[in-house]
Parts: structure tokens; sequence; C-alpha cells
């Protein structure tokens, strides 16, 4: 990733100190117990409790000195910076508290300190009408597009839901057909219904539909990994087109869209975002721009995740020789791990 927004582009999101625990559940709590007293992991981040901890699915969980005590301590003291037209991707192994970040980023969960300011204003979880200022500068797209979209709606309703929710004016009908043909889909598709798509169909629905409020900022958690190899490359160009260029479906824009990309794929952090924060236990362990992060990692849990990429074994006759051809590639082959799906 080649796109470097220049140091006098405007921060768009901030976020300071951020920290978020829960309490478990009982259940939980009585697991954690004997860990609590063998195993003691680093802490994760401030909690309202002392005592032993544990680590508990590579989050620490503060057992309060017992077993009828426990906290998760999902994310602890991370603090980020997003600027106008940048990409930031933020990778780590299921657990390391990447989708609660999100949460506390959106405003959809509330922190238990630290703050977060978009375009200088303070965004706290609360009533949604009191957040549809954020709404209509960032918008998002989940994981699973079977599940994110009303299977009860059309797909002009699904897309223009957010510009009647957020009381946008204009002509509603007209932008559907605008962000359709911007994602690749014909504007006739919009009195359809969402079983009656493919997976990389219904997900550029998704990507229309965040799409329609003109942000300046698109979140994607985990945006392709539902779907297969094929598809994904299909997504991840269209996602790389917008943040290179923006959607310029209603006009030019003097930037892309920024983005914030939750991973657990190196190679699809590789191919959309120049900068990226590496979590591990709630922390942000390191940070840098990616092609610097991913070539000389400087931190010994970035580089196990690195390490952990499949590798093919070398040819036995492997010499001098013409390099190999990226359209005939493997599709694990590390060599082109843009276009693959490291796990």
């Amino acid at each position: 990733m080649t796109r470097t927004p220049a140091a006098e582009t405007p921060v768009l999101l901030e976020a300071e100190g951020l920290s978020r625990a829960y309490q478990l559940p009982p259940a939980r709590r009585r697991r954690t117990g004997p860990l609590a007293r063998s195993h003691h992991g680093q802490r994760a981040g401030g909690g309202r409790r002392g005592g032993d901890e544990a680590e508990v699915g590579g989050v620490a969980a503060d057992s309060g000195g017992g077993e009828e005590s426990g906290v998760w301590h999902a994310v602890g003291d991370v603090s980020l910076t997003l600027r106008a037209g940048a990409s930031l991707g933020i990778v780590g192994e299921s657990g390391s508290g990447k989708s609660t970040l999100v949460r506390l980023l959106l405003g959809l969960d509330r922190a238990d300190a630290g703050v977060v300011r978009y375009l200088g204003r303070p965004v706290r979880a609360g009533r949604p009408r009191d957040l549809r200022w954020l709404r209509r500068d960032v918008q998002v797209v989940l994981q699973d597009p079977v599940t994110s979209l009303n299977p009860r709606l059309t797909v002009e309703a699904i897309v223009a839901e957010p510009l009647e929710c957020l009381r946008i004016e204009g002509d509603h009908g007209g932008r559907v057909d605008e962000v359709l043909r911007a994602v690749g889909l014909p504007p006739d598709v919009r009195r359809r219904y969402p079983h009656e798509f493919s997976g990389g169909q219904r997900q550029r629905i998704a990507i229309a539909r965040a799409l329609a409020p003109r942000p300046r900022t698109l979140v994607g958690d985990e945006p392709v990994s539902a779907l297969d190899v094929a598809v994904r490359a299909q997504i991840l160009d269209l996602l790389a087109e917008l943040t290179s260029a923006g959607d310029t479906s209603a006009g030019p824009r003097t930037a892309g869209l920024s983005l914030i990309l939750v991973s657990h794929d190196l190679g699809v952090v590789a191919r959309l975002c120049d900068q990226v924060a590496v979590m591990r236990a709630g922390r942000i362990v390191e940070r840098g721009g990616t092609d610097r992060v991913l070539a000389t990692p400087s931190h010994p849990y970035t580089r196990a995740l690195l390490a952990a990429v499949p590798r093919l074994p070398a040819p036995a006759d492997s010499g001098p020789g013409p390099g190999p051809d990226p359209a005939n590639a493997p599709a694990q082959d590390p060599r082109f791990i843009n276009a693959s799906d490291h796990r």
C-alpha cells in the first residue's frame, strides 16, 4: 500500500487512553478460578478490581483474588489517530479486543476510561439521535452480509434506510441508484431481496448502504472474511478503489474515504491499509506503516503472527530462473499475500 496522506491533512478520529472491562458471568468466573491461581498473565488494561490475573482467550481476566469475582479487560489504554484520507488496519488474533475497540470508536459502547473525538467533538455512547451527527460521517460494513441485511426489505429500502434514519434530504431514489452503480450493481436490482443474491453481491449491497449518506470514514469489521477467495478479491478491489478515489458517484472528492479495517488477515491489511496497529490482550503492541511493520516487525507477537502465515515448501530444484507468475499462483502462496486468504 503506497497511499500515504500528507502530514497536514486534518485529524478525523482520535482516541486517547481507551479502556473497557466487562464483568464475567458466574459460570465464566468459576472456570477462571483455578487458572487464575496457577497462571498469571500480563495485565491488559485498567479495571475496577485488583488481584490475581489470568490469560483467558488471549485477554487478561482479573480474578479479584478469587473465583467469585472476575473482570475481563477487553481494551486497555489504547490510543490512535486517523487522518483524512488515511487507512488504518487493526490486526490481532480472535479475542485481542479489535471489535470492542471499534464499538468504542463508533459510540456503540461506553469506555471505562479515555475519550474518543471525531473532528474534535467527543463521541459518547447514548441515544441514537444524539449520535446522528457521527453516523452521517462514519459508516460501517460488517462481517456477514447475510445477517447484516434485513431479509424483509428490498435492496432499495435497505440502501435508503440510513438516508431516512439520519434525516438526510434530497432524492433518495436517485441516491440509491448512484451508490448501486458505484459498487458495480445495476439499479434494476432495487426491487429484489437479499436472498436472491450471492454472498459477494450482498456485501456490495452492504457497502452501498454505507456509502449512501456520503460518509468521510468507512469502518470495516472483517468485511471479507465470510466470502470465498474469488469474491474476496473483487470486494477488496472495490474497497481499494473507494479509499483511493473516494465516492465519486455524486461528484469529485479531494481525498478518498478514510478507512478503519479490522481483520485477522494480514494479506487484507497489506492490500488496503497504509498504517497498521497490532493488538494483543487488549493493547496495541506495535504500530506504524504497513510496509515497515510487515517487513521488519519489532514486537515478538507481530513476528509470531507473521510466522503463522502458511508457507509452501520451496521446490527441490529451485534455482536461478524467472519468478512465478502471479496469475497462476496458488491461492495460499505467501509471495502474493495481497490476494491470499491467510488465517
